[in-house]
Formats: C-alpha cells, structure tokens, sequence
C-alpha cells in the first residue's frame, strides 16, 4: 500500500492516498504481439556497437562513471548550481505535513502539468470535508516533491463533490513574441496605367 500524503486544510489535518491517472487507466491499451514465420513469439533485442551481438532484455544498465572513467555511487552525488555552490536538497512530501493555500485559476492554468493524481481520504468525513471545499470551485495548491530531490513541484488540489484531483506541475515559461520596430506603411498612392501605356515587346 503507498504511503499517506498527510494534508492540513483550514487548520484539519487528514491523510490521503494518491492514485496516478494515465492514459492507460482512461483509454485502456493495446499490446502487440509479433511473430516469425514459423509462428514463434518475437523477442526485441539490442544490437550492440559492434554490430553483431544481440543483447536480450536485461542484458544493459546505466551507470555513473567520473572523469578517469571509474564508477561512482549516486549517493556520493552531489548537486551543484552554476557557480559550483552545493544546492540544498528538498524533502519528500511523504515525510510532512502539507499546508493546502487557496490558489487562482490563472496559477492553475499557467502550469505545464506532469502527472495527475486522484485523492482518496482513509476516512469518509475527511473525504467529504475535501469535497466539500473542491466543489465550490476553490483551488488549493502546496509544494510537492515525490521522492524528495533539488526543487519541489507545484501540485494543485481541485475536484467536485465526488472526486479530488492532484495535478503536479511546473510553471511555464511564456515569452510574448513581438517586432522590435514599427514598420511604417507606404501611403503614397499608385499612378494609373493606361493600356496604351502597357508594351509586351519585351516579351517576345
């Protein structure tokens, strides 16, 4: 079973679990089978640099290796910003207590989303006490780190009176695009042209 979110709204403090919403659940999915000519199941594989070895799943990983080439551990890993200073690490959401604070709608559009997670209270007075605040059309939003890391997430809580949503997010970043420099229209009025005046010599 994952493990609580613990959220405070209006000063009532609740765990809720979250459940991650993807296409599959909504649209269901489709797998495909391939076969040989003799009917056998087909199995993918990776062709290895050398162009002839076949390499069957399983069979690659990724590692971390410094600049001599030796492997290194991602808990010695460190995170630096561009100046080279240490960059403080955040904790998981898992691991505290989340304070819920009202949000707009433009907050909440403005966000490129990256997951979306459907709430569900262990308790059926905190499940009606948060659905009783989403299906006025209040927007609540907190900081939201998964497995904890270098920056936390925006997460926005909304919902109806049957169902409260998390969307995970990032701001976005919008850049107005116009012209450095006014382009002055040309007013001056054409000069008619008389057909006598029009000579296809030069086209022959």
């Amino acid at each position: 079973m994952p493990r609580p979110l613990v959220l405070s709204l209006d000063g009532r403090e609740f765990d809720v679990r979250i459940v991650k919403i993807d296409r599959e659940k909504l649209y269901g999915k489709v797998d495909v089978e391939a076969y040989d000519e003799k009917g056998n199941p087909a199995q993918l594989l990776v062709l290895a640099p050398d162009g002839k070895t076949l390499i069957d799943k399983g069979g690659t990983a990724l590692a971390t290796v410094n600049e001599d080439g030796d492997s290194v551990s991602r808990a010695d890993l460190v995170a630096v910003d561009e100046e080279g200073q240490k960059i403080e690490t955040v904790p998981s959401s898992f691991n505290q207590l989340n304070v819920l604070k009202r949000a707009t709608v433009e907050d909440y559009l403005s966000q490129l989303v990256k997951s979306v997670y459907a709430l569900e209270a262990d308790d059926a007075a905190d499940q009606k006490y948060l659905h009783d605040h989403v299906s006025s059309g209040l927007i609540y939003n907190f900081e939201f780190s998964y497995r904890g890391g270098t920056e936390y997430d925006n997460a926005f809580v909304l919902g109806n009176r049957s169902d409260a949503f998390m969307i995970v997010g990032k701001p976005a970043e919008l850049e107005f695009v116009r012209l450095n420099q006014a382009v002055d229209l040309d007013a001056t009025e054409e000069q008619e042209v008389s057909a006598e005046e029009i000579s296809f010599e030069d086209l022959t």
